[in-house]
């Protein structure tokens, strides 16, 4: 009878261990930060589009060393096109500028799975002018980015280009003192989606040009955004009124 009891006992106290170990093995595996990949989905990505399908493209034209990290816009511009010729001309295939199927598997193949890192907070050092209460768009010139800041925090960081040589963007603290979503420039006629007004007929927008050319051109003196999805998303926070800080870094 007292060798029975023993046994029980024992079955009873391996069977908790077990039950505890297995608990524990499960309680710990959500808390693993599931790792994010650039997609291997075809999408058959266009020139002219913006999406995340020519994001994936432009990761995977960076790591075959075809295209700068700076161009992963999202946007398949000019830039983006010659990645795609210069890959398909090295690899024996037709060069036409098109991602068709069988340019899309080769490019997967050569660049293999690409880990996109988490969205971390931006550690960029902005001055303390941009360190307000309020929104403000913060303009480094000597890093060729934008920063949108909002309390203190940057919120979004894009790529930004500015005035040429004879027209050059004009540095200091400003104020948004005008907003046009479908504005085109009344000297040269070009259009200048987005606008935020900040110094004369100087002013932040969208510019195709951007997109497509990248930093062989310049502007004539307006602060040049080629993500169309992110200067949208800033041009719906800003308001009339909010700090604009151009600077050198």
């Amino acid at each position: 009878m007292k060798k029975r009891l023993i046994r029980i006992l024992l079955g009873v106290a391996v069977a908790t261990a077990l039950l505890t170990a297995f608990t524990s093995v499960e309680s710990l595996a959500p808390t693993a930060a599931a790792a994010t990949y650039v997609s291997k989905t075809y999408t058959a990505p266009k020139k002219g589009q913006t999406n995340a399908g020519v994001k994936a493209l432009q990761r995977r034209l960076v790591k075959a060393k075809m295209l700068g990290s700076s161009s992963v816009t999202g946007y398949y511009g000019t830039l983006t096109q010659n990645a795609v010729k210069k890959f398909q001309r090295k690899y024996g295939l037709k060069v036409t500028g098109t991602v068709n199927r069988t340019t899309w598997n080769l490019l997967v193949k050569k660049t293999g799975k690409i880990k996109v890192s988490s969205a971390a907070k931006s550690s960029a050092k902005i001055p303390k002018r941009c360190k307000t209460s309020s929104r403000v768009l913060c303009i480094d010139k000597t890093k060729d980015k934008l920063y949108y800041v909002n309390k203190g925090k940057i919120v979004r960081t894009m790529s930004a280009r500015f005035g040429c040589a004879s027209t050059r963007t004009r540095e200091g603290t400003f104020h948004v003192f005008r907003k046009n979503r479908h504005w085109v420039s009344t000297l040269y006629h070009s259009p200048m989606p987005f606008s935020m007004f900040f110094s004369g007929g100087q002013a932040v927008h969208y510019s195709a040009d951007f997109a497509a050319r990248g930093y062989y051109g310049c502007s004539h003196g307006c602060v040049n955004i080629r993500d169309w999805n992110k200067i949208k998303y800033v041009f719906s926070k800003i308001r009339v009124g909010d700090k604009v800080v151009v600077y050198r870094g």
